[in-house]
């Protein structure tokens, strides 16, 4: 690969839409989306549940097609155009230069399979070795994220498993070809405060060590501080805030990502009072013509209900969609 291969972005999105229909009409779920994942660098989506985390993850590799959905924009994985792959090559692409790990390992593991043998198939589909070298390739992976008695447990069905070994099975499975890319779609989020943080520990782990690109979803900010390099913030289909996970997580300029921040339990809150974000994320049916956070901002002004906000850089790398910090206000 050329030098200018390797500096470029393994993931770039550019205005990407996607809306759904409905009674009323199409819906947009995802509203203009810009995001670049550089190569070795992990980025976490952040924000409330229907905030359009997943869409984005699903359309980034075309899994919407066939769903009834409208999606429009430009998607590049390792410089090729995503939006103009026809059925065979994006089969070709998961799984092989993308790896896809779902929130439920029950939903995205057939029940009626070993767990080796499903590994087995991917390594054999994308590699085109024979089904001892992808069994060894499997028993290889296991290891690799600490499953212990990998011999017996690739003999296993998913259902013999607990929810923390059916994680770490995905992450083999999604590892198998060595991808390029990584999505995580909350896969930490069914399991316990101890097996998540060991999930999380090993998918950091074989990220530093195959410098694997990741994209992880999730609305927990502790997760999102503990794995991330890059942080964009979602609000309503669009991303009101991104840069260097330092910087948006502890020097948050959007009134949306301060209001999340100042909801967890950071030391003792002895005497102290948690802050809360008050109502409700808005009906993507029933957008208006200005910020979609503005109802439930405490800092907007007259301006945020006439007009959509725009990202503007405050400091270098950090990107903010607010009006008010825009007009200075």
């Amino acid at each position: 690969m050329s030098d200018a291969a390797n500096s470029a972005p393994v993931l770039e999105i550019t205005d990407l839409d996607v809306s759904f229909p409905a009674p009323s009409g199409w819906v947009p779920v995802v509203r203009g989306i810009d995001l670049s994942v550089e190569r070795g660098r992990v980025l976490v989506l952040l924000g409330e549940s229907g905030s359009g985390k997943s869409v984005t993850l699903r359309a980034a590799v075309g899994l919407l097609r066939g769903e009834g959905a409208r999606v429009s924009g430009n998607v590049r994985v390792d410089g090729r155009d995503v939006m103009a792959m026809g059925p065979r090559e994006l089969a070709d692409l998961r799984g092989n230069r993308v790896g896809f790990i779902f929130q439920e390992p029950m939903t995205a593991l057939d029940p009626v399979f070993r767990i080796g043998d499903q590994i087995a198939e991917t390594v054999m589909r994308h590699r085109g070795v024979t089904q001892e070298k992808a069994w060894a390739r499997a028993k290889e992976l296991f290891d690799l994220v600490q499953i212990p008695s990998a011999e017996r447990r690739l003999r296993a069905y998913p259902s013999e498993l607990s929810g923390g070994l059916r994680q770490r099975a995905m992450i083999a499975m999604a590892m198998s070809c060595d991808p390029a890319l990584l999505l995580a779609d909350e896969p930490t989020t069914a399991l316990d405060a101890t097996v998540q943080i060991q999930v999380l520990l090993i998918l950091r782990r074989i990220q530093k060590d195959l410098g694997t690109s990741v994209v992880f979803v999730t609305h927990d900010l502790g997760v999102a501080a503990e794995i991330a390099d890059d942080v964009a913030v979602m609000y309503a289909g669009r991303i009101v805030e991104r840069g260097p996970a330092e910087q948006v997580l502890l020097a948050p300029r959007h009134p949306y990502t301060r209001a999340l921040t100042g909801c967890v339990v950071q030391g003792s809150y002895r005497d102290n009072v948690l802050g809360e974000l008050t109502g409700s994320p808005p009906d993507l049916s029933r957008l208006g013509a200005g910020c979609s956070f503005a109802p439930r901002c405490a800092d907007r002004i007259d301006l945020c209900a006439e007009a959509e906000p725009h990202s503007t850089e405050a400091v270098p790398g950090h990107r903010t969609s607010c009006l008010r910090i825009a007009a200075g206000a």
